[in-house]
């Protein structure tokens, strides 16, 4: 007969243990590595298959739809109903910049009564890139087209082929984009300063 081996278990031992030095920080989550130019386009595509993204009813308050971002970490949000379905989109230059000025000037009364709807890129405006174009791009025509489009951002929609259903399936930043590339990616002109910002709302206050 032959004898039976029996696999020795080795017994668990503690791991060896450090005081925390002084200093001693905490590592943050990245969702993204350093690209260049020739980088494949997904390297820098918030993919929806793996990150939530950050909606906001189109009834919200402005201020509500910035402190959605800011809680989110992020500067756009997807305006949807109660089914989810995609009214627009709204970004932090539509709730900090000029455009809230600008609409209060021309229709009057105050910026805490102004809502999401206001001031969204409703769904028909917005611009889609296919995501079966979007595998074969680079880094480098992802930042040609958000300068083409003047935004900092852009959305990646993806056809279901058996419901016909188009959903949104990535989202490009410029900002995220340049912390990975390294430099800053600037997209359009910079037409309103903070400073006029200010001073159209010291206006609106006299």
């Amino acid at each position: 007969m032959m004898a039976t081996i029996r696999k020795e278990i080795p017994v668990p031992q503690p791991l060896t243990t450090f005081k925390a030095p002084p200093g001693t920080g905490f590592i943050e989550p990245s969702t993204f590595t350093l690209v260049c130019a020739e980088s494949p386009a997904l390297a820098v595509m918030t993919d929806l298959k793996q990150v939530t993204v950050a909606t906001i009813g189109p009834d919200a308050t402005l201020a509500q739809a910035t402190q959605t971002m800011i809680s989110r970490g992020v500067r756009l949000l997807l305006v949807v109903d109660r089914d989810e379905n995609v009214l627009g989109l709204i970004t932090s230059r539509d709730t900090l910049g000029e455009k809230p000025i600008k609409l209060i000037k021309a229709q009057g009364g105050k910026h805490s009564d102004l809502l999401v709807s206001d001031l969204m890129c409703p769904r028909d405006d917005i611009d889609l890139m296919s995501i079966s174009d979007v595998l074969h791009a680079t880094v480098g025509d992802i930042v040609a087209t958000l300068k083409q489009l003047k935004r900092q951002h852009a959305l990646v929609g993806e056809r279901n082929p058996l419901t016909k259903q188009t959903r949104i399936r990535g989202i490009f930043s410029a900002t995220q984009i340049g912390r990975q590339l390294g430099a800053a990616v600037q997209t359009f002109e910079v037409s309103t300063t903070f400073s006029e910002i200010e001073g159209l709302l010291a206006q609106d206050n006299n």
